[in-house]
């Protein structure tokens, strides 16, 4: 069908042409941060990208689309042009110096961002990892032999072992400072106090994002202090340049915040995923029936599941106050059930009623 082959070549030439104009977008969004990192001003203006937003709703109405559809396709673009102008902002500001990094893990999924990250400000990463080398990244074969005068030095091995790295630290602590960056701190509780009384420059962080993270507008970024503020405040200046939150927190709150932030909401797409898999009810059949809350919930549910199992052990099971939340979520679906089955419609309002107050709280993000 020589008709049903040219339409589908305009259809290519014009996506070619929508691609190249977001080429152009993003060509303009990396002069305008170019000029606010001159002028000092924030790479994010809210205000500006609400009118962007509007016009953007505008325009695809009056053009016959539907203005959601405008306004998907602009915050797109926009996210696109953050990542670009944060990038940039993080490699203009330069704080590395050429200076040190030892990545411990840094073969890691999360080993791995910090190395592109401390690179791209200009530090000089080094990478120590059992698990072999990163490509591109100078290699040291065993840690425990080298010199350790590095600045700066990262732990980013599975929580068990970096604990054990933090202990082997303190017997003796390097000049630089040490951080690690477990989502848990409960695990790593002695090794962190150990190389702190050892007078190490020590601190601890936790990134609340994965490793594909590319614009950190947004995410939080928590600092637990040791009692040691100037290597706490070292830490923090390596994300002065991003969009990022930083988030100070103690070491005790950390984790049992941590067990309904990270384990509950683990656990609850665990069980989803549970539930739907032992139902005997075919994936394909559910798919036909779908709704938008199972549809929303499912896109959540598999983003779980394609995680690394060892790790979410790992937060559940690690967690000195994991077991807390878990309770408190078996105590929620029994009060939801015996409602449900005691046919209690006016239990069943309090209980959305009382969420409904909770989300409503929240501070807006």
């Amino acid at each position: 069908m020589p008709e049903l082959d040219d339409l589908r070549a305009q259809l290519a030439a014009i996506d070619r042409e929508i691609l190249e104009a977001a080429a152009r977008r993003n060509a303009v969004a990396q002069q305008i941060g170019a000029v606010k990192r001159g002028l000092g001003k924030a790479t994010r203006d809210f205000r500006q990208e609400r009118d962007v937003i509007e016009r953007a709703r505008t325009a695809a109405s009056e053009l016959g689309l539907a203005a959601s559809f405008g306004e998907e396709l602009m915050l797109a673009l926009i996210r696109t042009s953050l990542t670009v102008q944060e990038k940039d902002q993080v490699a203009a500001r330069g704080e590395g110096g050429g200076r040190r990094v030892l990545v411990i893990g840094g073969r890691g999924n999360m080993g791995r961002w910090f190395v592109r990250f401390l690179s791209s400000q200009g530090f000089a990463v080094e990478v120590a990892d059992p698990a072999g080398p990163v490509e591109g990244v100078p290699y040291v074969e065993d840690w425990k032999a080298a010199t350790l005068d590095h600045e700066i030095i990262v732990v980013a091995a599975p929580m068990p072992a970096s604990n054990q790295i933090l202990h082997d630290l303190a017997a003796s602590p390097p000049r630089g400072l040490v951080f690690d960056v477990g989502s848990l701190k409960s695990p790593l509780r002695a090794g962190l106090r150990a190389l702190r009384d050892a007078g190490g420059k020590v601190t601890s962080v936790h990134p609340m994002f994965g490793p594909d993270t590319e614009l950190l507008s947004g995410r939080h970024i928590i600092f637990v202090d040791l009692g040691v503020p100037g290597a706490t405040a070292e830490a923090r200046a390596l994300f002065a340049s991003t969009m990022a939150n930083l988030v100070d927190m103690d070491l005790e709150s950390h984790d049992r915040l941590i067990a309904y932030v990270l384990g509950l909401s683990h656990a609850l797409n665990i069980a989803f995923f549970t539930a739907l898999a032992e139902s005997g009810e075919a994936a394909p059949r559910l798919a036909t029936l779908s709704s938008t809350t199972f549809d929303a919930q499912l896109q959540v549910a598999s983003r779980v599941a394609a995680e690394n199992p060892d790790l979410y052990f790992e937060i559940q099971h690690l967690n000195d106050y994991g077991t807390e939340s878990l309770t408190a979520l078996l105590y929620a679906i029994e009060r939801l059930r015996s409602v449900v089955r005691a046919g209690d419609l006016e239990g069943f309002r309090g209980l959305m009623e009382r969420g409904r107050a909770y989300l409503g709280s929240r501070p807006p993000r």
